[in-house]
């Protein structure tokens, strides 16, 4: 790392501040909660569009995706085709919905619909669920960037953590989404010069895929229907149409941008605006995988240099290829902590968002907008801090550091199925939403924690010589990807329980939203 490498990463910091500075300072100032919640309902879809994009494509992903290709091949690349039916059905009934009541909240939706209490039973597993997330999404690339540059661990989380509550604070969700914006634009240029300078180093991108179609990493359609197997077509373009309405669909950080727009076209344009840069995105981190397949053929680590575990892998990667170049590391780490940022920015605001509307309000109906303004603020302030302290308990955690990344899957199906239950089921009453959410939470965290368990058990025994597979849970930045990189190295012939355990985690969001329905409908017609 050269000191050009570190001032690309400050000018990130700054740049992200200064966004954040500018909307503090200029239009309203952010005096009232519609203009610091949501950007005055004021924003074109494009900025929005690429904010939407951000939100989810953390560092975990920025890391975890090209570790997948490497280790299984292409066939995560037909995740892609979930995307079209993923974003669709949000811009069509997810949407007009919640756009046209006019709420801040996505959990006002659930009081409107079946009562109060069905309300903060979705606001708590929200805010629970994103508390732990962004405390792993902060502590994980900082982790993994410790253990391959010698980047100094707690001085990044601190750096990442202040800069992020700051921009927050003070600029509120018009700042968020710009600096998305930005943080964007910086994660396009990272990928594509690790892509362009990899791929020149081993002859090209043609010779890559012909070679890693000879190393069989060029993965055909696997149109076997079996839930249990990692990959196929059915897993990834069925099973990811539910995990993708449960991150655009009914997530409050996601529908906080759709109720940003200026009009419900606009939010609608950009749902549609966010299918070509998935794509992209998608394009980016695959290539990146297979380019790292035959760089690590044909320049191979010494034994003693080898990643330990695979999230890794790319960081390894990016500083063997990127050494000679100066400004390019710090172009991919920048590249890294603009995931984060983006990631922990929007878990801030939408956290401030659901207190403050959820909790706060219905408490104190008589809060003047001044003060309420003020006190939204202190929550963004306030998540900020619980931020770092949720990194530094990640720390503590070692592997079950695992399981806390795995709850962000967990949650995220169950309210995807409270939510459809009540849109779509008019027979549904507030008794069977309650019993259903629970139902589905007990199921997901019995499955979720069951395969983790599975998954480190089976992780402990030795791997045969000239295994291409890497230990997945050997150590603590195992844990990185789980929610793109459950490990899967089972027993060779699992039964029962077992079995069950070894359920894809992509199916993991439609199986515990259709717990909820169909629980909460059997509740429902039983009581009335």
């Amino acid at each position: 790392f050269t000191v050009i490498d570190y001032s690309i990463f400050a000018l990130l910091l700054v740049l992200s501040s200064a966004i954040g500075l500018f909307y503090a300072l200029s239009g309203n100032r952010q005096r009232t909660v519609q203009e610091f919640l949501l950007a005055n309902r004021n924003m074109s879809f494009l900025p929005v569009a690429l904010s939407l994009l951000a939100t989810f494509q953390s560092a975990v992903a920025i890391l975890g995706v090209p570790a997948e290709i490497y280790r299984f091949g292409t066939e995560y690349w037909f995740l892609g085709c979930s995307y079209f039916l993923g974003l669709l059905i949000p811009a069509h009934i997810f949407i007009p919905i919640f756009y046209r009541l006019h709420i801040t909240s996505t959990y006002e939706y659930l009081e409107l619909r079946f009562n109060k209490t069905v309300r903060v039973f979705g606001t708590v597993t929200f805010i629970f669920q994103m508390v732990i997330y962004m405390g792993v999404v902060l502590y994980a690339p900082a982790l993994a960037l410790n253990a391959v540059t010698g980047f100094d661990l707690w001085s990044a989380v601190l750096t990442i953590g202040l800069v992020c509550t700051l921009y927050t604070t003070l600029g509120g969700l018009k700042a968020v989404i710009w600096t998305d914006v930005f943080q964007t634009l910086v994660m396009f240029a990272g990928q594509l010069a690790v892509i362009v300078v990899g791929a020149r180093r081993v002859g090209g991108m043609a010779r890559i895929w012909h070679l890693a179609e000879q190393e069989g990493k060029i993965s055909g359609i696997d149109l076997d229907p079996d839930p249990f197997k990692r990959y196929t077509f059915w897993t990834l373009s069925m099973g990811g149409v539910f995990m993708m309405l449960s991150l655009y669909g009914v997530n409050q950080a996601q529908v906080q941008r759709y109720l940003s727009a200026r009009s419900e076209w606009e939010a609608k344009l950009s749902c549609y605006a966010v299918f070509p840069c998935q794509q992209i995105v998608l394009c980016l981190s695959c290539l990146t995988g297979l380019v790292m397949f035959i760089y690590d053929r044909e320049h191979p680590l010494a034994p003693a240099q080898r990643p330990r575990s695979s999230d890794q892998l790319v960081l390894y990667f990016v500083m063997d290829v990127l050494r000679d170049l100066p400004g390019l590391p710090g172009l991919f780490v920048a590249c890294l902590f603009s995931g984060s940022l983006s990631t922990i920015s929007s878990a801030f605001n939408s956290l401030a968002t659901v207190t403050m509307e959820d909790l706060v309000r219905p408490c104190c109906p008589g809060l003047s907008e001044s003060r309420a303004t003020l006190l939204s603020k202190l929550l963004a302030l306030g998540y900020g801090l619980l931020c770092l302290g949720m990194a530094y308990v990640s720390s503590m955690l070692g592997p079950v550091l695992q399981a806390a990344i795995s709850i962000f899957g967990m949650v995220g199906g169950p309210l995807l199925g409270l939510f459809c239950l009540g849109m779509f089921f008019p027979c549904a009453n507030s008794m069977g939403a309650v019993v259903g959410l629970l139902a589905g939470l007990a199921m997901a965290f019995w499955v979720g924690i069951g395969s983790l368990l599975q998954s480190m058990g089976a992780a402990r025994e030795p791997y045969p010589p000239n295994s291409t597979l890497l230990p997945t849970a050997g150590n603590l930045t195992a844990a990185l990807a789980t929610t793109l990189l459950t490990p899967t190295l089972a027993p060779q012939s699992p039964s029962g329980l077992q079995k069950f355990y070894n359920l894809s985690y992509m199916w993991y969001s439609a199986h515990n939203s259709t717990t909820v329905i169909l629980v909460g409908l059997l509740v429902s017609l039983l009581t009335g």
